[in-house]
């Protein structure tokens, strides 16, 4: 029984997710810029391809407004790793409902 009950508590944070909007490349693209402007990496060092994108939260706070928290791993050419979360607004209708907060939260090196 307890298994059952560990199960489902690792499943319902899945099944609550309201469906919103894809909205993942107005954040990406506007955290690529700003890391840019802050000297953080240009962002034409970055391997696209290779980032990797979560939405951690979606919170619907009007008709058609949500409030999207991301998370990126942008990887450059050399090998470093820059670990953002973003927060902005979003609807169905326009990605740019609102600014992006960006922040940095890692940077480093990997070494193999």
């Amino acid at each position: 029984m307890k298994k059952l009950n560990l199960i489902l508590l690792g499943l319902l944070p899945i099944m609550s997710f309201a469906k919103a909007p894809d909205c993942h490349n107005w954040p990406m693209n506007m955290t690529e810029m700003w890391m840019r402007s802050a000297g953080i990496v240009d962002f034409k060092n970055l391997n696209i391809p290779k980032t990797k994108i979560t939405l951690l939260a979606s919170e619907k706070k009007g008709k058609d407004l949500y409030t999207q928290i991301y998370y990126f791993v942008f990887y450059d050419q050399k090998g470093k790793s820059y670990e953002v979360i973003t927060k902005n607004e979003a609807s169905y209708e326009e990605c740019s409902m609102s600014q992006v907060n960006s922040y940095l939260i890692s940077k480093r090196d990997i070494n193999y």
